[in-house]
């Protein structure tokens, strides 16, 4: 900078000014002279009123002599303190002259003090004595009058004074600080107020009068020489960081992250210094210490005139008595207070500064509190890992004078670059400033340095440094490498023995890893499309691959400090980045399997070295999956793996490195205790798993599976490489202590996903039932991860999925069974939480429960969860229920069990329902009944209600629907209960349905024709006794009765004629009778048609409610009867349908939704956006999105039509509607006929179209907000209308007005134009009399496609959330105390950012809490794109899961149901007395209806 420009150092050498007359005569005499003189003038100080007892220049000038002699004197009497009190009296004349001061003086005060202030350079002379306290204290007086003189002195000190000045603070800072010093002498006690005053005193010089480029140059030159002690490089950070805070107030503008330094540091600037004066003072500061690595380079600092002197006054003295200097034993901390002090300049560029807390360097206090080590016999193997100590003295001050400065960090957990082990892991990472300067300007400022330090002490490969892309930058910056002669033969791997790493053992790791972890943060702020130069990236990635090296020496706080600072390296869009995949793989290898970290914990936090780790391995695990096959190009030290093995020299693929990704991946969950670091590994899991499914389902595996020669040696390779055999560096044998490698030892098949997801699955339950139990968070997330995992396509045996279904309801059962002080809501939420999982598992495998173990043990935690306890606690003990004293954890674990038995029962097997998955339960209602039933009234009233258990509702229709042919009994019902509403129809056959299908109608057949020709004829006489009876004797006894013609007489013979005649005729009248009716009867045809029997009709009148109630056991006396000692209704119960509002309440129960309700809000961000307008204009067009977000909306879910959706739609207005068809045969109009290829997806921003994913569990809507130029009008006509057969007409005063506006948000609306006003924000008001039904807390996600990273700092959360009303936030009824949310706290945002690559970044910013940290997405993760879909759907739904068990009121849907159900059975009960509900059931219900016949056709 100053080549041009002569250096002062010889003119201040050779400056003779302090020299007195006195100085020729002995020395006695000079003594003599000067105590007569100076007493004196010592007693006019005193009182200063008197005048000067000098009057004339020459007296003046005399005195100066004798004075300038006396402060060469020695210490033991006070002429020394005279000397300096009237000299210090003196020089301000220049601020205020008073009358002590003699006139001369007063007069012409800038040549006097010129001359003053040479002859104090006597004072800081080196005396005899080591130390006084007597010296120290005149030397600060003259210090601080200098200071004084300087800030008070105006426009009244001329240049020439300045320069003087200048020149008298660098000669005597040369003086004491140059040579090389013992401890505790006058040149350590001074050293800070020596360097603090010369740095003040030049910030005032710069703004009075700017040095003249020499006096820079003479003040870098011996800057230099004075480097070896710690407050000259401190005292350089802290004003090199107070003017960095001030050149960037002006530089960026105040919206850039202030740069807070401390109050004092920053009280050293002038606050009057102008802009220009900043910028101009800033840049040849910076460079006043020359090149900081020089501090790592004993030879270079002691190479110095001074130590030159000192220690070569007797010749022969080697160089290596020089490098052992006790002086020089601080440089390794002064070195890395110089590269802290940069990298505080690094992160203020960057804008991610932070004060900080405290400033420990990697490498404790008490380590270098050690005092050096007396011998030098320590083995070589043993010695490198020993401290080298510096003096107890040295490391106070310096770690007293550093713990001001700013701290920095980029990590959510480290407070610098290397946090202490104390510091907690909580804090958030700050993002980069958008603002902030690209990389390369950072780099064309502090790259050098960063550079050189970074490979401090390092064994280069002669290969590496013969490389064409490195003499570039190794000739414009001066490699201070080869200067140093670092570089060594690969043959025989050692350095210049000057500075073998067992001569200098962890010396200068720590600044090394400073420099190592700025350039990290520098690199990982390259914005998205920034272009960083080749030679800074080749030159960086041998930064890395040094660093991160494992074969020969493992250099520990470099390592971390790469590590710590590296997480977003690889989803930067780095060009090239993945040169180094193998080696950061090598090194996680190292420390993420490593349960205890005990190597590192010296020098940083294991949790937070372990999270770090985590987050580059998540932004690796997609890597081999995506490049696959590709080979690298790029062969770094002739091998591109790292590896010693045969392959060294053939580039291998990327898929070979899927194996030992895993392997991290399984030993650090099986190691790690953060219940943080724990989660983040939990969402990678379902991450890789889910990946790996999805392209063996596309077949892409089939083919990279293939046998052939070379895929069989790359998949050998890939053996080698997983840590299980002789990976590098990855042995368990050479770098794991007490070979803590558990996931090595696992020789498991990972290439299938089948065979990555059993591991996962018995990783997982093992840990849940152990380890984990616990701690909340962990158990959450794992069983998130157990449910994504149920989800998961791969073919997996019965035992396996048993498995993870027995470990939940193992788990389930411990935490019921915690003491009764340990249950909180915690607890519950976390059984909670299981029963869930556990509803996952079922549905999405419902054939499990077909084995009658795994059906037992799921029903027997039902009944835990219901009943507090199991029936069957051994095997001979069985309580029945009826037994059982109902004792359930908490209500909330009973309604879990319960929604768990309801999904058994009612959903297995029988999804999705025959109404598809937007709705399980039926879409038939009363109103559509009636429409197909053969009445011709269309009341509802035609339903008889009735209440079964007080929990189901039964509206019964016993008319049969219009397609019935067969009349039988029948009877449609609607089942209203707590899983939903379902339609039955009910028929009564006598036969099976078999023999139904061949029957035939029936017809009555005809009596066949009589056949009188059939047999023969005969006339009998028929006798009243048999003919035996005639051949019996009488008796006496028999001839007893006389005959007739015995007793008969004349009158009684006339009688007996008279009625023997009378009987004659009778029988002719008989005969003529007989045969006159024979006549008639063969007269006519048969069978007569009056008296001919016919069977009866076929009956149409069942009264078939009161069959069904009998047939299924409803219908009993008891049944009727009040339970006694219970305030429930009986078991059934009728309703009276004819109470005002009952119709109303029934609508309601139908809105209550059957499952949770879910609602995404999808935004696209363009490049440089702030404003919600533009934001929201992006997706009106497909022109103005990537095509990669369309193919991202569709893989979310389905579109449905806002009107005849019967699910959820993202808005209680629009959701629920059934057969909402048009009856007219009217088609869609042309309008809506919009493809997704001509809109960037606003087609579903909920006007008329969304998307929709539902399983049976839940259901979510996600919309795409847009601004729309439609009119108010045509808003409305895409609600549902009065003509539409909708659910929301069951409500009273619905939508009835033609003009009706659905207003949520009146005051944010009123400021947006009418035509750009999103659907959802416009046209909507509360209806008069409007109920909606209770959601519980309002969960909704908002989904950001940011194009450029850095915008998601400008992201308008505030304005955009406005466009997400779901209606939810206005139920003034809501079962939950939610208010609307205007803050963006509550809302959890996932950010995704498309990389070049094709791979996707992931940033998650949401409320933070116990509930808040959600898997699979992790903040930093790098997903494919197969899976994204899929797990932003997962995330969706565990964070609103979550947010549902966060709330303190929230019931679950079969619980509001339930609720509800209670209540109409309370209001509608029909009082009827038993007799009068027996006859009810006899009656008809409508008889106007029914009066009439049926008609044939209808038989």
């Amino acid at each position: 900078m100053y080549s041009e420009w002569r250096s002062l150092h010889l003119v201040v050498q050779s400056d003779l000014g302090h020299l007195s007359v006195l100085h020729s005569y002995p020395p006695l005499v000079g003594r003599d002279v000067a105590n007569a003189v100076v007493r004196p003038l010592g007693v006019t100080l005193g009182t200063p009123s008197t005048d000067s007892l000098l009057k004339t220049d020459k007296e003046v000038k005399w005195t100066m002599e004798v004075l300038c002699y006396g402060l060469t004197l020695p210490l033991d009497g006070d002429t020394v303190k005279l000397c300096v009190d009237v000299y210090t009296d003196w020089i301000m004349a220049l601020v205020a002259p008073r009358d002590s001061i003699p006139q001369p003086i007063a007069k012409e005060p800038n040549l006097y003090v010129q001359t003053i202030l040479k002859h104090l350079h006597n004072l800081f002379l080196p005396r005899p004595e080591h130390y006084s306290p007597m010296h120290f204290r005149l030397c600060q007086q003259v210090l601080t009058a200098v200071q004084k003189l300087a800030r008070e002195s105006g426009g009244g000190m001329a240049r020439e004074t300045w320069e003087v000045l200048l020149l008298f603070l660098l000669r005597i800072n040369d003086t004491l600080l140059a040579p090389p010093t013992v401890g505790g002498g006058i040149a350590e006690k001074l050293a800070e107020k020596l360097i603090s005053v010369l740095f003040e005193v030049w910030f005032l010089a710069c703004m009075r009068c700017f040095p003249t480029p020499p006096y820079w140059k003479t003040a870098r030159e011996m800057l230099a020489n004075w480097r070896h002690h710690p407050p000259v490089v401190e005292q350089w950070s802290k004003v090199i960081a107070s003017l960095t805070s001030r050149l960037l107030r002006f530089t960026y503008g105040p919206s850039f992250p202030p740069f807070k330094v401390p109050e004092e540091d920053a009280n050293m600037i002038p606050t009057e210094m102008d802009n220009d004066c900043v910028a101009q003072t800033w840049f040849r500061f910076l460079h006043m210490l020359s090149n900081p690595v020089d501090l790592s380079n004993p030879l270079t600092v002691s190479s110095t005139p001074k130590f030159q002197e000192q220690l070569l006054g007797v010749s022969g003295v080697p160089q290596e008595v020089i490098q052992q200097h006790p002086c020089l034993n601080q440089l390794p901390q002064i070195f890395f207070r110089a590269m802290r002090g940069v990298s505080c300049l690094v992160d203020a560029f960057l804008g991610v500064s932070r004060p900080r807390s405290d400033s420990a360097p990697p490498t404790p206090v008490n380590r270098l509190s050690m005092l050096p080590p007396t011998t030098n016999t320590t083995p070589p193997h043993s010695r490198r890992h020993k401290p080298t100590g510096v003096t107890k003295t040295a490391s106070k001050t310096s770690t007293a004078s550093i713990t001001h400065q700013p701290k920095v960090s980029h990590q959510p957990s480290s407070t610098s670059p290397l946090s202490s082990p104390n510091q907690t892991s909580s804090e958030p990472r700050p993002l980069p400033a958008p603002t902030r300067p690209k990389v390369n300007s950072v780099l064309n400022l502090f790259g050098q340095w960063l550079f050189d330090a970074a490979l401090v002490h390092c064994k280069l490969h002669a290969g590496l440094s013969r490389d064409n892309s490195m003499t570039a930058l190794a000739t414009q910056t001066g490699v201070e490498l080869r200067r140093k002669g670092s570089q060594m033969s690969t043959d025989t791997m050692v350095s210049n023995p000057m500075f073998d790493a067992n001569e200098f053992p962890d010396n200068y790791e720590s600044g090394r890893a400073e420099a190592c972890g700025t350039l990290c943060r520098i690199f990982c702020s390259k914005k998205t499309g920034e272009e960083i130069l080749p030679v800074y990236l080749s030159r960086f990635y041998m930064v890395l691959i040094q660093g991160l090296q494992i074969s020969d020496y493992i250099c520990r706080p470099v390592l971390a400090s790469i590590i710590l600072n590296s997480s977003a390296l690889f989803c930067s869009d780095i060009k090239g980045i993945n040169v180094v995949v193998p080696y950061f793989i090598s090194a996680l290898e190292n420390v993420l399997p490593d349960r205890e970290l005990s190597k590192f914990k010296t020098y940083v936090n294991p949790t937070d070295l372990r999270r770090a780790s985590i987050n580059i391995l998540l932004s690796m695990l997609p890597l081999p999956h995506h490049f696959g096959k590709v080979k690298s190009e790029v062969l770094l030290e002739g091998k591109f793996s790292n590896d010693d093995n045969s392959l060294h020299d053939k580039a291998v693929t990327f898929l070979s490195f899927k194996l030992r990704l895993v392997n991290i991946l399984i030993g650090a969950l099986q190691t790690e205790t953060d219940p943080t670091n724990t989660q983040m590994i939990l969402g990678a899991m379902l991450n890789i798993v889910q990946d790996s499914a999805l392209l063996e389902s596309i077949g892409a595996q089939a083919e990279v599976g293939s046998v052939d020669g070379s895929h069989a040696l790359a998949k050998s390779h890939s053996r080698n490489n997983s840590g299980i055999s002789n990976a590098s560096g990855g042995s368990s044998e050479a770098t794991t202590p007490d070979s803590e490698r558990p996931a090595q030892a696992l020789l498991r098949d990972y290439d299938t996903a089948a065979g990555l997801l059993i591991r996962s699955i018995h990783l997982v339950t093992q840990r849940l039932n152990s380890q984990w139990r616990p701690d909340m968070s962990i158990s959450l997330a794992a069983l998130e991860l157990l449910a994504g995992l149920a989800k998961v396509r791969a073919s997996v045996e019965s035992a396996d999925r048993k498995r993870a279904v027995s470990s939940v309801c193992s788990y389930i059962v411990y935490q019921c069974s915690r003491p009764a002080p340990l249950h909180s809501r915690d607890l519950h939420s976390m059984i909670v939480a299981a029963f869930q999982c556990l509803c996952v598992w079922l549905t999405e495998h419902p054939d499990m429960l077909n084995e009658k173990d795994c059906l037992i043990e799921v029903l027997e935690i039902v009944e835990l969860g219901i009943s507090g306890s199991k029936s069957k606690t051994s095997d001979q003990e069985v309580r029945y229920k009826g037994d059982k004293e109902h004792n359930p954890a908490s209500m909330r674990v009973k309604d879990a069990a319960e929604a768990t038995l309801s999904c058994i029962m009612q959903v297995l097997g029988a999804f999705p329902s025959p109404s598809g998955p937007a709705s399980p339960c039926s879409l038939l209602n009363e109103d559509t009944l009636i429409k197909y039933s053969r009445l011709t009234s269309t009341s509802r009233k035609n339903f008889r209600y009735f209440v079964l258990d007080n929990s189901v509702i039964l509206a019964m229709l016993e008319q049969p629907l219009g397609n019935e042919q067969n009349p039988c009994p029948s009877v449609t019902m609607l089942i209203r209960g707590m899983s939903g509403r379902h339609a039955w129809t009910m028929q009564l056959f006598h036969q099976p349905r078999g023999a139904r299908a061949s029957q035939k109608v029936f017809i009555p057949e005809s009596r066949p024709t009589p056949k009188n020709d059939v047999g023969i004829r005969l006339n009998v006489k028929h006798r009243p006794f048999p003919e035996e009876v005639d051949k019996i004797p009488f008796v006496k006894a028999d001839l007893s009765i006389p005959d007739l013609h015995d007793i008969v007489d004349k009158e009684l013979e006339m009688q007996h004629d008279k009625l023997r005649g009378v009987m004659a005729k009778q029988i002719e009248y008989e005969t003529t009778l007989e045969h006159g009716s024979e006549e008639r009867r063969g007269s006519k045809s048969f069978p007569d048609v009056l008296t001919d029997c016919k069977p009866p009709s076929p009956s149409q009148e069942f009264q078939t409610a009161r069959l069904f109630l009998s047939h299924f056991g409803f219908l009993s006396l008891e049944a009727l009867k009040e339970p006694g000692n219970s305030r429930l209704p009986p078991h059934l119960i009728a309703l009276d349908s004819g109470l005002p509002g009952f119709f109303d309440d029934m609508s309601y129960l139908d809105l209550l939704p059957c499952r949770p309700c879910d609602t995404v809000f999808l935004f696209y961000m363009k490049a440089g956006q702030k404003s919600s307008q533009e934001i929201l204009r992006n997706v009106e067009s497909s022109a103005n999105v990537q095509h990669h977000f369309l193919e991202f909306l569709m893989s979310l879910g389905w579109p449905v039509e806002v009107g005849q959706h019967p699910g959820w739609t993202g808005s209680v207005y629009t959701s629920w509607s059934i057969n909402n068809n048009n009856n007219n045969g009217d088609s869609i109009p042309p309008d809506d006929t919009i493809t997704l290829g001509d809109t960037g997806g606003g087609v579903f921003n909920g006007e008329k179209r969304v998307l929709y994913y539902a399983d049976a569990l839940t259901e979510i809507a996600f919309v795409v907000p847009s601004l729309t130029d439609c009119s108010a009008e045509s808003s409305e006509s895409s609600f549902p209308t009065v003509d539409s057969d909708s659910q929301m007409e069951l409500l009273p005063n619905l939508l009835k007005q033609s003009n009706l506006t659905l207003e949520l948000f009146p005051n944010h609306s009123d400021n947006v134009a009418p035509a750009q006003r999103s659907p959802t924000v416009k046209s909507k008001k509360m209806p008069p009399g409007r109920t909606i039904p209770p959601m519980g807390p309002e969960t909704k996600v908002l989904v950001v496609w940011v194009e450029r990273y850095d915008d998601i700092e400008n992201f308008p959360l505030a304005d955009l959330l406005v466009e997400t009303s779901t209606g939810v936030e206005t139920t003034a009824n809501s079962s939950t105390s939610t208010r609307p949310t205007t803050s963006g706290q509550d809302v959890q945002v996932i950010f995704i950012h498309p990389l070049k690559t094709g791979l996707f970044r992931i940033r998650l910013h949401g409320a933070l809490g116990k509930f808040s940290m959600v898997v699979p997405l992790v903040d930093g993760m790098v997903v494919s794109r197969r899976s994204l879909g899929f797990l932003v759907r997962q995330t969706v739904i565990n964070a609103c899961r979550r947010k549902r068990l966060e709330s303190d009121s929230y019931n679950p849907p079969h619980v509001r149901r339930k609720q509800k159900i209670a209540e109409v059975v309370n209001r509608y009960r029909n009082k009827q007395l038993e007799p009068e509900f027996y006859t009810a059931l006899f009656q008809e219900v409508g008889v106007s209806s029914l009066d009439r016949d049926p008609t044939p056709d209808e038989l």
